[in-house]
């Protein structure tokens, strides 16, 4: 058993200082003062550090993406280390455009490998393509036979995409209803949004017309462009969560995206950010010859939160909740990204200026003191 001692903590709600009680992966005990000794209990003094959820990243390719540019551009799996020096203790991995090199087989067993090497994973069925790939071979078998599949990924406005019509995407969530009932998990639409003007016009229609329950869709890539963020306000005004990239394309900072929809209305509980990480991304010359490619960074996620709280003026508490209690609800991970008596012990231990200084994923250290105690079998190789 681990016992942190006087810790400041985020649930993500302020508590305060607090002790807390770690055992057999979850978490035992939140008290303000807890006593206990013996050989083997292992003390943590937290004083001075603030206790966070561990960060939940809900889009990352984790088996790798891109290919744009042919064969040779193809980004490789995401590796451990990666993930955690920047809190990360739940990720969920999904397909990009490619769903033929690379398919959903090689997604769960990368899923299940980043479980046996310390964090928690999930993944996503479908990828870009209408009908969705699956592996049973129907949406609904995905959801009901395989455990890390919490929902499925479509594009939509995007020149890659198949151009789903409002009638099939309202056939996937009705699919996903059910399957989310039967199977006790969300049964998301996670949707990508292209860079195409036709926006997320037919999500709105679902939910205005067709009447469908908003938060089975999870759109993401929202922050491309003025006008597709203005539809994403619409759609978190009608009860819908829309999701910001913080290494994607964007009009503005991220972390400003958020302090608009604040702005304008939108409740932060409506509000995640995912990094969208190991994707690939091409740099490019003024005349549009390819200089390199470098991999989507996986560290935005913390890097915009720290922004929001820093340069946006939002409560730290309000600013890790894009990326600890708003994905959890919107994957619906109920002993994920919340500090509470029976939660999973995963927390994020943080200096004054919000640098990571310790990471616990399942009640296991990750991290101490900024240095990575475990990395995946073969990043040492």
């Amino acid at each position: 058993m681990k016992l942190v001692k006087n810790a400041n903590i985020l649930a993500p709600e302020a508590i305060g200082v607090r002790d807390m009680l770690v055992g057999g992966g979850k978490i035992l005990a939140i008290e303000p003062k807890i006593h206990l000794s013996g050989t083997d209990l292992e003390v943590i003094d937290a004083n001075g550090l603030t206790l966070v959820p561990g960060l939940i990243d809900q889009h990352v390719h984790v088996t790798g993406a891109g290919g744009q540019q042919g064969f040779a551009s193809m980004t490789p799996p995401v590796e451990l280390g990666a993930l955690v020096a920047c809190g990360t203790t739940t990720v969920v991995g999904l397909l990009g455009t490619d769903s033929t090199t690379r398919d959903l087989r090689s997604l769960y067993a990368k899923v299940r490998a980043l479980d046996q090497e310390g964090i928690t994973a999930y993944m996503l069925t479908g990828s870009f393509v209408y009908p969705p790939v699956t592996i049973t071979g129907t949406l609904r078998g995905d959801m009901l036979f395989i455990d890390k599949v919490l929902g499925c990924k479509i594009a939509i406005s995007d020149d890659r995409s198949s151009f789903p019509t409002a009638g099939e995407l309202a056939r996937l969530v009705a699919d996903l209803h059910v399957a989310g009932m039967l199977s006790g998990k969300g049964g998301i639409l996670h949707v990508h949004l292209g860079a195409l003007d036709t926006g997320m016009k037919v999500l709105l229609e679902l939910v205005e017309r067709y009447h469908l329950p908003a938060r089975r869709l999870s759109p993401t890539h929202v922050g491309r462009a003025p006008e597709l963020f203005d539809e994403a306000i619409r759609f978190a005004l009608a009860g819908g969560m829309i999701d910001i990239s913080t290494g994607g394309t964007r009009f503005d900072e991220p972390y400003k995206q958020v302090l608009l929809a604040l702005q304008r209305g939108v409740p932060i509980s409506r509000l995640t950010f995912s990094s969208d990480g190991n994707a690939g991304v091409v740099k490019r010359d003024a005349a549009g010859n390819v200089l390199d490619y470098h991999r989507a960074p996986l560290g935005k996620n913390l890097e915009q939160v720290i922004k929001l709280i820093t340069d946006g003026g939002l409560s730290p508490s309000d600013a890790f909740r894009l990326v600890t209690s708003n994905p959890a609800d919107n994957l619906s991970l109920s002993c994920k990204g919340r500090i509470f008596a029976g939660a999973d012990a995963d927390f994020c231990l943080f200096d004054e200026h919000f640098s990571p200084r310790h990471l616990f994923a399942r009640g296991e250290a990750i991290t101490r003191d900024g240095v990575i105690l475990k990395k995946g079998n073969f990043e040492n190789a």
